[in-house]
């Protein structure tokens, strides 16, 4: 079965990657893009257009596996906390 990746709501995307660079800054992992430079899912082209050596930061291609996770896995947690709060009328 091949894997597809489409986008279900793409209003929302905007707002996925701004979420994918707030959690990864509080993390520590990466510092937000530079205002107006191309958000890509590319290490390699992310390093050519956001700020690649910003002070405590780390790049893209530098994280491993578990720290890129941990990004991915603090927005399930948030959007489904939000989900829950919605489904409750809070």
């Amino acid at each position: 079965m091949a894997k597809t990746n489409r986008v279900v709501v793409p209003a929302c995307k905007e707002m996925l990657n701004q979420m994918k660079y707030e959690i990864a800054g509080e993390l520590g992992l990466y510092s937000a893009p530079a205002p107006g430079s191309a958000d890509t899912e590319f290490a390699g082209e992310l390093g050519a257009s956001g700020p690649a050596s910003a002070p405590g930061s780390i790049h893209w291609s530098s994280l491993a596996t578990r720290q890129a996770g941990s990004v991915g896995g603090e927005i399930t947690k948030r959007l489904v906390a939000k989900a829950e709060q919605s489904m409750l009328g809070l």
